[in-house]
């Protein structure tokens, strides 16, 4: 490593000033840090300059070796750019330019199992490598976003203080914490990511019953939506929709939502956290069926192909308006409880496979300010968690137990008029049925169970007597003590 002589002055550096980049740039610097600049495209740091240099102490580098010269010891670089080989090529320019005890901080939407690597292979140069989730989009990155650090304590201390400086804050307190090792920041912010395509997913079919259910038109629905967000389903996520069902199309003058062409794309976080669920054997049903259902929206010969298709279906008779719109926000409220509790699960999984010792109240806590999932409901969960860190299954804490079981008639009633109406519902149909399997006594697991011992002999545990057993299906079918 080199260490280069010159005039180090900036608290940190940000490597990458597309937007997200520029607008964390400048939210640093807004909070009093002297904050260095540097992108690979030097046009694009003179037009952050020039646009917001007047907010606040930048120091703008043209060459990378200039950008890590001009920070001060123990040097923290932060990079936004392009995940993937693009990553690697920056950490590899900073590494060289770097000495033992620098930072390295990837705030990009990086997938876990590539930060843990890095973190290896920095560590192992002498450095801290820091894989950190932001969630907020771009106005959070500028305003104060939810923030969750890897890395190693050492390099929060450093990272700590400036990133808390610059988060969101909820009641005096910082949504930025240290989530634990190597690649355990990355990590909790895809599982947001994932609890994020469920609930807007969630969202989404709510709106799709109460359009066809009322017949009522996207502003009306927009006014049922900002009614919701007043009380427990209060959240971002609730609040932009009815912002967006209030809009109207500047060129036809028809509800927007009505304009945008019905495929919803995505960028990978949410199919991360779908199979990683099922690496772990955490049945993330909501979360799966958003990002399946996704993928649905964008099928599009499959869709122009079901045309021959028959539903035979019932039209949707609303009776009572009101009972009607209850039932949706309590499906919807369970539903949401349910991506929550399944998301929280996972982390917790996580937490034994890959050694992360993550607070999960705490977490709750540093998810209610900034990020795209924050919710009025966050605070029941941290208070769940500090009630019972080791809390088996969150939605069935004393917080939610009376409010999901008054929601299960309403909950039963929307899925089945969905069904019976030809609406699909994977998420709000695959919550209740997840709903309805944890608290079965008795599943149908043990035939498939006594399956697989049939066919391949793979054996089976007794309801009555311990030890693992196999019958001869084959032979007299006699059954066999294995252990």
């Amino acid at each position: 490593m080199t260490a280069i002589e010159t005039t180090a002055t900036a608290d940190i550096g940000v490597v990458g000033l597309a937007v997200m980049g520029s607008n964390l740039a400048r939210n640093l610097a807004s909070h009093g840090h002297a904050v260095a600049v540097y992108n690979r495209t030097f046009a694009r740091t003179e037009s952050m300059m020039a646009d917001h240099g007047d907010e606040g102490n930048f120091v703008p580098s043209e060459d990378i070796k200039d950008f890590v010269a001009s920070l001060k010891a123990p040097r923290v670089a932060i990079i936004m750019v392009q995940a993937g080989r693009g990553t690697d090529a920056v950490i590899d320019q900073l590494a060289d330019l770097m000495d033992e005890g620098d930072i390295i901080v990837d705030c990009g939407n990086a997938n876990f199992h590539d930060t843990i690597r890095r973190e290896k292979d920095i560590r192992a140069r002498g450095l801290h490598f820091v894989g950190t989730g932001v969630s907020g989009g771009e106005e959070g990155a500028l305003n104060g976003p939810s923030i969750m650090p890897g890395g190693t304590p050492e390099s929060y201390a450093r990272l700590g203080p400036m990133f808390e400086s610059i988060s969101a804050q909820v009641d005096g307190e910082p949504c930025c914490m240290h989530v634990g090792s190597d690649g355990a920041g990355h990590y909790v912010k895809m599982v947001h990511n994932g609890i994020e395509y469920a609930d807007m997913q969630l969202i989404g079919e709510a709106y799709d019953l109460l359009r066809r259910g009322l017949g009522a038109e996207p502003a009306e629905i927009a006014e049922i939506f900002a009614e919701w967000n007043k009380g427990r389903l209060d959240s971002y996520l609730i609040e932009i929709t009815a912002e967006v069902l209030r809009q109207k199309d500047a060129e036809t003058g028809k509800a927007l939502v009505d304009v945008i062409l019905d495929r919803a794309a995505q960028k990978g976080t949410g199919t991360w956290t779908a199979q990683n669920g099922l690496e772990l054997g955490v049945p993330l049903t909501g979360i799966t069926e958003a990002v399946f259902a996704r993928a649905l929206s964008s099928s599009v010969a499959q869709r122009e192909g079901s045309g021959t298709l028959d539903g035979h279906v019932k039209d949707l008779q609303v009776e009572d308006r009101q009972a009607f719109i209850d039932d949706v926000e309590n499906a919807l409220y369970a539903s949401k409880i349910v991506a929550y509790s399944q998301g929280f699960q996972q982390i917790e999984a996580a937490g034994e496979e890959y050694g992360w010792d993550i607070d999960l109240g705490n977490l709750a806590r540093i998810w209610r300010g900034g990020c795209i999932i924050r919710a009025a409901f966050l605070n029941d969960i941290d208070e769940a968690y500090k009630k019972d860190p080791n809390l088996p299954l969150l939605m069935a804490n004393e917080a939610f137990v009376d409010k999901i079981n008054a929601a299960v008639p309403s909950w039963r009633r929307v899925v089945v008029m969905g069904v019976e109406a030809g609406i699909p519902l994977p998420a709000f149909s695959s919550s209740l049925a997840y709903f309805d399997g944890i608290r079965a006594e008795r599943l149908p697991a043990a035939l498939i169970q006594g399956q697989r011992d049939f066919f391949g002999a793979h054996t089976y545990k007794r309801v009555d007597k311990e030890g693992t057993f196999h019958t001869e299906w084959s032979g007299d079918r006699t059954e066999t003590t294995m252990s």
